[in-house]
């Protein structure tokens, strides 16, 4: 979109200081999903606003995903009641062994038992404990697999919730490249949107009028108005180039001698007469 002058807008009145066009902030709006367009319900002109759902890409294969990794967790976390059990059990035959091993070291120390009564059954506590750190090793092993589970559900939900198409801003549509049916892919426009509430002259000025701007600086812009009429709206100048270019040969200063030019834009809420190309001139 650029600042290419109409032929209608010419200088007109003395005090004009600079020419530009009208614009808007347009953005594009693609899926962040790729499938199939199940739902697409964007119409040309519509209003859209900030985070409304404008469509849907087809998620069924995403949550046919997360149904599978749901019964994997099933069977993952069914894993862990079972080590647990297990645990649970070597403790419990480590606790008999213990009495016995008391009870078979007080008969050893009256010469009732022998060296060998003592040595199995502190064997046996040993072989006890170490299958009781096996099973813990395992309830840590088995916890982590479910919690891989959970990040990969957690990332299908998120690609889930991504599959709705939301407008990013509140605006107008102002053009629509797809329809319900068709497949999108990531980064391919589906529709152009545009905040026509705000809108931008985007004008030139020379470099001798540089002194005579700064940004926020409260601006007159006129544009045409019915039967030949101008009408006028306040604005602010919201941006002025760092560096000049070239003067285009469309392009209207007040001093039509310069060869060098810089750029400003001046925001101006919109009553809705303006639109987007529309000339317009600034009054400084």
């Amino acid at each position: 979109m650029g600042a290419i002058l109409l032929a209608g807008c010419g200088p007109g009145n003395d005090t004009t200081d600079a020419w530009g066009n009208f614009e808007a902030t347009e953005v594009m709006v693609s899926a962040e999903t790729g499938g199939r367009l199940i739902a697409f319900d964007v119409e040309e002109g519509a209003r859209l606003d900030s985070g409304q759902v404008a469509g849907w890409v087809d998620t069924i294969p995403l949550n046919l995903k997360v149904r599978q990794l749901e019964a994997q967790r099933e069977a993952v976390l069914s894993r862990l009641v079972n080590a647990r059990a297990q645990a649970d059990v070597h403790r419990e035959q480590k606790a008999v062994a213990e009495v016995e091993l008391e009870r078979v070291r007080r008969m050893f120390n009256d010469g009732a038992a022998t060296q060998r009564q003592l040595d199995d059954v502190s064997g046996r506590i040993r072989i006890l404990d170490r299958q009781i750190d096996a099973a813990d090793a395992q309830k840590g092993s088995i916890r982590s697999e479910a919690r891989v589970i959970d990040a990969q559900m957690a990332e299908l939900r998120d690609r889930t919730e991504r599959s709705a198409i939301r407008a990013p801003v509140s605006g107008t549509v102002l053009a629509k490249y797809a329809e319900a049916g068709e497949m999108a892919a990531p980064g391919k426009p589906l529709f152009k949107l545009a905040d026509l509430e705000t809108m931008y002259l985007r004008a030139y000025i020379s470099g001798a009028q540089l002194g005579e701007v700064r940004l926020r600086q409260p601006v007159e812009v006129l544009f045409d108005g019915p039967e030949g009429t101008l009408d006028r709206l306040s604005g602010e100048i919201s941006w002025i180039a760092s560096r000049g270019e070239f003067t285009p040969r469309t392009i209207q200063t007040r001093d039509e001698r310069v060869t060098t030019v810089y750029a400003i834009k001046v925001r101006v809420r919109n009553d809705g007469r303006l639109k987007i190309g529309m000339p317009g001139e600034v009054r400084f």
